[in-house]
């Protein structure tokens, strides 16, 4: 009995086809079928029902995979403890990040200072709102992301907020409201405003700051871009709601008004898995990042 054939057989179950799986496995399907072939019969069994148009497990076969895969697993903890050890790392990270993340953290310099400290590592990147990628944090997609936080985190998860700052209003010098410093959340009922779209952060602390305030926003303008939001608001089209430092970037085009009764604030954050199995490799990817990204709180300069 090989371990090869041990992870062709549990590749073929996942996959329900000897043709997916010696894709998956970047191997031809003859030689998926041949190591099948040759543990069943060195286990007088047949483990694999190739008779339907999926391929399942024959009763034996799913009796067997608890254990295949309990030795698959032993052998890459074994490897993931010798690695650790000698301090070569090696594997694949995912990482996600909102899309509206402009240049609050710099994602880019982060990656980059990564690989030249483990080149042989592979890092993938997505972009996705922070509800997303939350729920592919849970369930093992990815192992670290840069996520907007609202309300309570699911269970699971660590975060650092390494952003930390006000929402304002931000409306064009010719706007009505660019005569103020501060204005109450609830004086923007009826008012077209343009903000991000749902399952992002900030609009998940606008929703729900309308919704306490007793009013629904008129959402006229979505973009998943916060600095698309700042560029229509300077054309005049509406109210945005940004983050302090995006819209006072814009000295002269956008007037920021202080947002009162309630104050809102937008908390970007390094987030990753606290439960479940974890590589040495996304280990090594958070520890640096935590150590690159300093801590903020409401107080803290941004």
């Amino acid at each position: 009995m090989e371990l090869r054939q041990l992870e062709y057989l549990v590749t073929v179950t996942e996959e329900a086809s000897f043709t997916k799986a010696a894709a998956k496995l970047h191997v031809a399907q003859p030689g998926v079928s041949a190591q099948i072939r040759q543990l069943e019969r060195e286990l007088g069994q047949d483990l694999l029902d190739r008779s339907g148009r999926t391929v399942r497990p024959t009763e034996v076969g799913a009796a067997v995979l608890p254990y295949a895969r309990a030795a698959l697993a032993a052998v890459a903890g074994a490897r993931q403890a010798v690695e650790e050890l000698t301090g070569l790392v090696r594997g694949h990270v995912a990482v996600g990040t909102v899309t509206s993340l402009g240049q609050a953290v710099d994602v880019a310099g982060l990656l980059a200072d990564f690989h030249h400290s483990h080149p042989a590592v592979e890092i993938g990147l997505i972009e996705d709102t922070s509800d997303n990628l939350l729920q592919a944090l849970l369930t093992g997609r990815l192992d670290v992301a840069v996520v907007s936080l609202a309300g309570e985190l699911p269970p699971g998860i660590g975060v650092q907020v390494v952003v930390d700052e006000p929402f304002v209003v931000a409306v064009a010098p010719g706007d009505p409201l660019a005569d103020r410093t501060s204005i109450a959340l609830d004086a923007l009922a009826g008012r077209p405003l343009m903000c991000l779209p749902r399952g992002t952060g900030l609009r998940t602390v606008v929703d729900h700051a309308c919704a306490a305030a007793g009013f629904r926003p008129r959402i006229a303008f979505e973009a998943g871009d916060p600095t698309v939001l700042a560029q229509f608001a300077v054309r005049g089209l509406g109210v945005a709601i940004l983050p302090e430092s995006l819209a006072r970037s814009y000295p002269g085009e956008l007037h920021a008004v202080n947002l009162t009764r309630p104050k809102l604030r937008g908390r970007l954050a390094l987030a990753w898995r606290t439960e479940g199995p974890s590589g040495p490799a996304a280990r090594a990817l958070v520890r640096q990042a935590r150590a690159a990204l300093p801590e903020r709180t409401e107080d803290a300069p941004a």
